[in-house]
């Protein structure tokens, strides 16, 4: 019967818990914003800035030295692409770096003077490409449509230089070995379907943080002892009860919101959406545990709510390049690699990407899919650990504070007696 009454006293424990953890969170605007606001219209912003995926028509400057036939075929080639736009003409280098100074251009061509003549004398031609690489979408633009131009207009001079009695001769004499170019999994090669799964983990994952951190310190304010823990209240004197209410708020909440993110999302903007949704909810169980569970230490490791706000930011940008995904995870160097293991977003974005983009099954990502559960034990004991802390300091401050008024209390009737 004992047992009975006490697996009893620790559900309803568990169930207050999280029905005062709810209230916090209603109350509190800044949380409210940061599980509601922020996770539905961030993705949604970012996800349309990149609709495009690929950048077209960017502006260059030409500087025309060699005013030939092979230079402006060249010109119009360039122009002709669907990457690059010639949008002005220059006398000579000085001006058109000046052009560049004022980004009315993303970058120069500069045809010399002996161009044709070289061309025609058999030797080498050469076009210097001068590119801002601020950005570089625009970057490889310029360069790849330069390149590509280049390599049609040396091919079309083998063709005649060949002496070919055919159209079939004419091809292998040029082109002797083909290739053909497939790409896969992001077949329009834009930027938004390669980086945006990665940061949908992300925003889920610093979304979380930001939430229970500013709940966290909602509770500390409530507290005039500046302790996570209310003081004499019985069904906070158990540490698991506390950290399974406060989780199972948060997941009842991020259900949806994680819902939002990795389904909704990528179909809103034909981004590439292979897994299905069984899929996703294996993969997104543990991930959003390991998150909650995070964000809980974190919590308590951070004493003020606005800390935890500055310290996501700070971390928002190194976390998405350790990722693997808007940089190679190859390049990154070994202790950025181990450090990037803290975090259950970098394998979380990593398992989502290949389920998601490149078709893989569950059986693929088993190695970040195990490591996710890992994390969520271990976190989930850290929790555990650092509650149990925050339950010591509120009955030592209690203790403190018995002692005080008892003191008062015995000067009090001393003062009297006298």
């Amino acid at each position: 019967m004992s047992i009975f009454h006490s697996i009893y006293q620790g559900l309803d424990a568990v169930c207050y818990i999280w029905f005062q953890e709810l209230k916090r969170i209603v109350k509190d605007e800044g949380v409210l914003i940061f599980f509601f606001v922020v996770p539905l219209a961030y993705p949604l912003l970012y996800s349309w800035i990149y609709n495009n995926e690929a950048v077209h028509e960017v502006p260059v400057c030409v500087v025309d030295q060699s005013h030939s036939f092979l230079s402006r075929q060249f010109i119009r080639k360039c122009d002709a692409s669907p990457d690059v736009r010639v949008a002005y003409y220059a006398q000579d280098l000085d001006e058109a770096k000046s052009l560049v100074s004022r980004q009315l251009v993303k970058g120069i061509y500069l045809i010399p003077s002996e161009f044709s003549e070289k061309v025609n004398r058999m030797e080498q031609g050469v076009i210097s490409v001068y590119c801002d690489m601020s950005l570089m979408l625009a970057y490889k633009n310029i360069f790849q449509t330069a390149q590509v131009v280049s390599m049609e207009m040396g091919t079309d001079i083998k063709k005649k230089l060949g002496g070919a009695y055919t159209k079939r001769e004419e091809v292998i004499s040029s082109r002797p070995l083909d290739y053909a170019d497939v790409a896969i999994f992001n077949p329009q090669g834009g930027y938004g379907s390669s980086v945006l799964p990665a940061v949908l983990i992300l925003i889920l994952q610093q979304t979380l943080v930001l939430g229970i951190g500013l709940s966290a310190g909602t509770a500390r304010d409530e507290n005039p002892y500046r302790n996570l823990i209310p003081v004499g209240d019985a069904r906070y004197d158990n540490t698991l009860s506390i950290v399974l209410g406060k989780a199972l708020c948060y997941l009842m909440v991020y259900i949806v919101m994680g819902t939002w993110l990795v389904i909704v999302v990528p179909r809103l903007f034909n981004f590439p959406h292979l897994a299905t949704w069984q899929t996703l909810f294996h993969l997104m169980l543990p991930l959003t545990l390991a998150c909650i569970f995070f964000g809980m230490v974190v919590s308590c490791l951070v004493k003020y709510r606005e800390n935890v706000m500055l310290l996501v930011v700070f971390i928002s940008v190194p976390l998405l390049f350790m990722t693997g995904v808007s940089w190679p995870q190859s390049n990154i160097p070994g202790a950025w690699q181990g450090v990037s293991w803290l975090f259950p977003s970098t394998f979380g974005a990593r398992a989502f990407v290949r389920l998601n983009t490149m078709g893989a099954t569950l059986n693929d990502v088993a190695t970040e899919y195990r490591i996710l559960w890992i994390h969520v034990a271990a976190y989930f004991a850290v929790a555990c650990l650092v509650y149990r802390f925050q339950i010591y300091q509120s009955r030592k401050h209690a203790m403190e504070r018995l002692e005080f008024l008892r003191h008062k209390r015995l000067q009090k009737q001393t003062s009297e007696m006298s």
